[in-house]
């Protein structure tokens, strides 16, 4: 079996028309695959409008009481089964999933020396029995950004993070794995400016030398790093994408390829 799992977040799941676009592609591509969706806007202006205030610390989301229900109600609830349902529209049989469904991902609160992150998670492991069952069964899980820590508690837990420990954890199964980002741009970009300076490829050693340079920064490390921890833990490729273009990332036609 060959898997791709694919992940969509940023602007374009806020955006009807370009969700509509990036399912369509979506469904296109071939054989077995696993959506991982974020949707943090959203969870924003929803916690806005409930007049609960968003902290944010270095990008990421704390996730007090109040936050948590937000979230578990945005992501397991209202973009999950919209995905999910569009899918449907589009003939993939998809089947909407959090972390605490079917024991699918456990993971512990997350401890910082110096920040409480609150109910936020990071992940132990992925029941990929589950994952391989409905795979087999030609049914798609689309993964919400929650995972639980096996004590009757729901944890926020980062998209991108999701997305590369289920790739790897079946890559551990020996399942040839390839794991797509999609986003707003057309891949890790050299000048922010130009949105065609798309960098082609990206090793280990010309990260560092593009980070120390100042081209790659803020939000787009942690997603490189997810890339990188990914394929050295035996996933076959990575690509960072727009996200429109997933169906021509998997033919590895599009965006930054991240090898090791």
């Amino acid at each position: 079996m060959q898997v791709k799992v694919v992940k969509i977040g940023g602007g374009i799941i806020e955006d009807k028309q370009q969700l509509a676009l990036f399912l369509a592609s979506f469904a296109e591509i071939d054989g077995a695959k696993i959506l991982v969706h974020g949707g943090g806007r959203l969870a924003t202006k929803v916690a806005e409008d409930l007049g609960i205030k968003t902290n944010m610390i270095e990008g990421r989301r704390v996730t007090d009481d109040d936050m948590l229900k937000v979230v578990s109600m945005v992501y397991g609830g209202l973009t999950n089964k919209n995905i999910v349902a569009q899918l449907q529209k589009n003939n993939i049989n998809a089947l909407g999933l959090s972390g605490a469904d079917g024991n699918l991902i456990k993971s512990h609160k997350r401890q910082h020396p110096t920040v409480d992150y609150g109910w936020v998670g990071d992940v132990d492991e992925v029941n990929t029995n589950l994952l391989e069952t409905l795979l087999k069964s030609e049914i798609v899980p689309v993964l919400a950004p929650l995972t639980h820590d096996g004590n009757g508690n729901m944890l926020n837990t980062n998209a991108d993070t999701i997305a590369s420990e289920v790739a790897v954890a079946l890559a551990k199964d020996g399942i040839e794995t390839q794991l797509i980002f999609g986003f707003e741009l057309n891949g890790v970009l050299k000048d922010f400016s130009d949105k065609s300076s798309v960098i082609p490829e990206i090793t280990k050693g010309s990260y560092q030398n593009l980070k120390a340079d100042g081209i790659i920064s803020a939000g787009m490390i942690p997603k490189l790093d997810n890339a990188f921890s990914a394929v050295e833990s035996g996933v076959e490729s990575v690509n960072i994408c727009h996200a429109l273009k997933v169906g021509q990332a998997a033919q590895g036609n599009a965006g930054t390829n991240i090898v090791r």
